[in-house]
């Protein structure tokens, strides 16, 4: 009997082993790839003049490969989502975990979540089909396409993502931290502002990295809502076009591989592959830093 469980133990500790030895795998070969034509591109075009160029434009005559256009309408669209997102998340947690009742948190929760659960391209159509035509009607001056109606867009898809986590670190916070608050006399809004969120700050601040790292990375509801239009602008009623955009743009068309145009998807691709890492790092270094255990 003791022979058969080490030989079942022994089978799924090698598995477990071969799964993540599979992932690592992965790992490196999207980032030899990605790299390896990224070197290719900077063996061509000057990385300052990469960096620091005003004008994108890889497939026109002549050519532009400054990726300032592309890096600003992607950071346009991280903050204004941002602006949409991260307070009616955390609104949204603090409601769940204080104020709901059991039964309105099982209704409410997963409602919420649903969406986290709707294709980005069905947010990009509802951005240019719905959000648009009401911004333009306050607004006429905004652009079919433009940085507004998709930031819109990407804020409502990363608001479960921020809610739900923040709501789970409050519920981690025992009861008796409540009550004992309760108990000088406290209200639920100063047990909330006072004690809660202080107890969970590392966990809400992560819940905003990451947020603000999945719109960097969003792509289909800014190829459709936000446009093409590599113009370096800080108009949010204006179309841009972000690193995700182009990418998926260049992947439609009509480019020969090993061409400068197809090495520039790679080149924009470890731009995003950076960003992305950063911001997840230091996500995980607020939370890991400052992580209250009960």
């Amino acid at each position: 009997m003791k022979k058969k469980i080490k030989k079942r133990e022994f089978i799924i500790e090698k598995s477990l082993i071969l799964f993540a030895g599979i992932s690592i795998i992965t790992t490196l070969a999207i980032i030899v790839t990605l790299f390896g034509e990224t070197f290719q591109f900077f063996k061509e075009i000057p990385i300052m003049d990469f960096l620091t160029g005003k004008t994108w434009a890889p497939t026109l005559v002549p050519k532009s490969f400054g990726v300032l256009p592309l890096l600003v309408g992607t950071l346009m669209i991280a903050l204004f989502s941002s602006i949409i997102s991260l307070p009616l998340g955390l609104g949204s947690a603090i409601y769940l975990s204080e104020y709901a009742k059991k039964r309105t948190r099982k209704i409410i929760k997963p409602i919420l979540e649903l969406l986290a659960g709707i294709p980005s391209i069905v947010y990009g159509f509802f951005a240019l089909t719905f959000i648009t035509p009401l911004i333009r009607q306050i607004l006429p001056q905004t652009q079919i396409f433009n940085v507004a109606s998709a930031s819109i867009a990407v804020g409502i898809m990363t608001l479960p993502m921020v809610a739900s986590l923040i709501e789970d670190a409050m519920m981690a916070v025992p009861n008796s931290v409540r009550n004992g608050a309760y108990a000088l006399g406290s209200t639920k809004m100063e047990v909330a502002l006072k004690i809660i969120i202080p107890s969970t700050s590392s966990s809400i601040a992560s819940a905003f990295v990451l947020a603000i790292s999945r719109a960097i990375g969003e792509t289909m509801i800014v190829a459709i809502a936000a446009g093409q239009s590599p113009v370096l602008t800080f108009n949010p009623l204006e179309s841009i076009q972000t690193m995700t955009g182009f990418m998926v743009n260049m992947s439609l068309g009509e480019i020969s591989q090993g061409t400068l145009e197809y090495k520039t998807v790679f080149a924009v691709g470890t731009m995003l592959f950076f960003m992305t890492l950063i911001m997840n790092l230091v996500a995980k270094g607020i939370l890991y830093r400052n992580r209250e255990r009960y």
